[in-house]
């Protein structure tokens, strides 16, 4: 009985020594995502921003795929478009209710946000539909969709942005063009990311189309 149990604790020491040598370390797979995700983002009109929003990412999931790219740039544009929102809105209220003459930039300029919150959203329900439709006109109507809404997105935070003063301005409208140019810059990225995956996932599904 002893002579079994020895020869079973061999087993499970042997089994953990082969585990320990043949499973990848966690560390190793972040340093290929984040190496994945600098390479992809060299393709973006920001790069050092493009890894500063994404790299975070790599510590939690494996980001090996345009696919995951896309959809997490598209989240980090919405998130960032989204918080931009929700700090113009107490703006406009504090604008209103002193009447003071900037209010109707604001204003305008927060119609153009929420735009851009909401084509971003319809963007990234559009994106996930893509892995369930087959090849044909519906499939390529998605991809168009999805080009669609975030160029859209992108035009509205770039409206917003340049219909702001640029000189002369106080720290208010400079913290809030800071965060629509964040907003603009983020969705450029989404959509040079975008658009990889577009092209690589439309070549292997006409591939695989009979």
């Amino acid at each position: 009985m002893a002579h079994l149990s020895r020869s079973l604790l061999l087993i499970i020491l042997f089994a953990l020594l082969f585990i320990s040598c043949t499973a990848e370390p966690a560390f190793a797979q972040r340093s290929r995502s984040r190496a994945y995700i600098e390479a992809s983002c060299r393709a973006t009109r920001y790069p050092a921003l493009c890894v500063q929003c994404l790299s975070g990412y790599a510590d939690n999931a494996t980001i090996q795929s345009p696919e995951q790219l896309a959809q997490i740039a598209l989240s980090v544009s919405l998130y960032r478009a989204w918080h931009t929102r929700a700090y113009m809105l107490e703006v406009e209220k504090a604008l209103e209710a002193s009447k003071a003459k900037d209010y109707q930039a604001v204003k305008d300029c927060l119609a153009q946000i929420s735009d851009s919150v909401n084509q971003l959203s319809q963007s990234i329900r559009e994106l996930r539909r893509l892995g369930h439709e087959p090849v044909g006109d519906n499939f390529f109507w998605h991809i168009s969709n999805v080009y669609a809404w975030v160029s859209a997105a992108l035009s509205d935070a770039s409206f917003c942005f340049n219909e702001l003063p640029g000189r002369n301005i106080g720290k208010l409208k400079a913290t809030i063009k800071g965060k629509v140019l964040n907003v603009a810059q983020t969705t450029s990225n989404a959509l040079a990311l975008f658009h990889r995956y577009a092209a690589k996932y439309k070549a292997a599904r006409v591939a695989k189309k009979p």
